[in-house]
């Protein structure tokens, strides 16, 4: 077997890693991520690229369909559109999880790459045509109108999008959570199994490529004009929900929530502004869909049926918690934006409109699901967000809450 080399210790040999001065204005005074592992020397980050997309390039390379030195020809892959840099970037306190520059290595780090480094994109920008039958649906209801720009009588939207891999900074997602680096990086550590040992003994690394999945951003309208105070955005913030985006399922509102917020942003951009669709890969409240399909059966399965009042319950017996999106690191997308202000949020999300107000982004307008886009099996889900502080105009009464709805799929 061939000798393993450890990346436990900052001297390695050769050629040190470039320096991160995170929060610099100036990307050749911040400096590149470095995360590829073909010359551990010249890592300044901990993890891979790719998030969990990692391990199948592992995979690629154990059954020898990819060579383990393979770097990529970035000839013609730069930004569609061009985004930033905006003010926000120079911030430290205002991005934490992404690296603002990702989508222009090629461009502000090119003396390095010439130089033989291997730093790669951790955001892309293309652009493309998207259809929707909810789309040509509101074309037929009068509620959208063709532009023959934009949007096309026959339901082609046309739009500019993003893909964001997450990038750590381990002191700025302490500071944000309110806790010690050191025990973050032990508890990241451990909870992982052991997967990076560096987390604990590499404290001269501060920058985490989490095995996770990212974002993607889907543009509607000028891009340009993001980051100018006049621009009115509108935007749907969306936490991936698999069943329901892709398949319809109809337990929840995710989808048609979606196809609203899409409707919303498509609107906003025919009068001038901006839509922002940002689909973050949260699976079940990022808890899983194993487990998210466990607490579907729990609920339905529980005495009088599933009801609104013992929804978050199940959920909590399940997984031992409600929640694990932790919207805490959700604004820094807004800044990488240079988005300052959301004229109309289609969101009901407290916890995603607390987030954003705590981070500086204020929300002018935040717009609900209609009623008459809710799913029979939903309404469960619907009555016990609102009566737990989600956005709404009227809460549901205990009444409503222990009422069992739905129709028993399970039964």
């Amino acid at each position: 077997m061939a000798h393993i080399r450890l990346n436990t210790h900052p001297s390695q040999g050769g050629q040190p890693a470039p320096p991160v001065v995170w929060g610099a204005h100036d990307p050749a005074i911040r400096g590149p991520v470095v995360g590829t592992v073909a010359n551990p020397a010249r890592r300044n980050a901990i993890g891979v690229h790719a998030g969990s997309y990692g391990i199948y390039r592992a995979l690629a390379i154990a059954a020898r369909e990819l060579r383990a030195d393979h770097r990529p020809d970035l000839t013609n892959t730069a930004p569609a559109e061009h985004i930033g840099p905006f003010g926000t970037w120079g911030d430290p306190n205002k991005i934490v999880s992404l690296d603002p520059w990702g989508h222009l290595v090629a461009e502000v780090f090119a003396d390095k790459l010439a130089a033989g480094w291997d730093i790669r994109p951790t955001i892309a920008v293309t652009k493309a045509r998207v259809q929707m039958p909810e789309i040509r649906d509101a074309l037929l209801d009068g509620r959208l109108r063709p532009d023959n720009d934009i949007l096309s009588s026959s339901g082609d939207v046309k739009v500019t999008k993003a893909a964001v891999e997450p990038v750590w900074w381990l002191p700025g997602i302490a500071e944000r959570f309110g806790v010690k680096e050191a025990d973050l990086r032990r508890v990241l550590f451990e909870q992982t199994g052991g997967m990076y040992t560096e987390l604990v003994t590499r404290p001269d690394l501060e920058l985490f490529l989490p095995p996770i999945g990212g974002s993607t951003i889907y543009f509607f309208g000028d891009v340009t004009q993001l980051g100018r105070a006049e621009t009115r955005i509108a935007c749907r913030l969306h936490d991936e929900c698999n069943g329901s985006d892709v398949f319809g399922s109809d337990i929840c509102t995710c989808r048609p929530y979606l196809a609203h917020g899409i409707e919303i942003c498509i609107d906003m951009a025919q009068r001038g502004g901006v839509g922002v669709v940002i689909y973050n890969r949260k699976e079940g409240r990022a808890l899983g869909e194993v487990t998210k399909f466990l607490v579907y059966n729990a609920r339905k399965r529980q005495p009088g049926g599933d009801s609104a009042a013992e929804y978050f319950n199940r959920t909590e017996c399940v997984a031992g918690v409600q929640d694990m999106r932790f919207q805490e690191l959700m604004p820094d997308i807004f800044h990488w934006l240079g988005i300052s202000r959301i004229d109309r949020f289609a969101s009901m999300s407290n916890m995603k409109s607390d987030a954003l107000r705590q981070q500086g982004v204020d929300i002018v307008e935040q717009v609900p699901i209609p009623d008459d886009l809710i799913p029979a099996d939903a309404q469960v889900e619907m009555d016990a967000k609102k009566a737990a502080g989600y956005f709404s105009h009227r809460k549901p009464d205990a009444a409503e809450l222990a009422q069992p709805k739905g129709r028993g799929l399970l039964e």
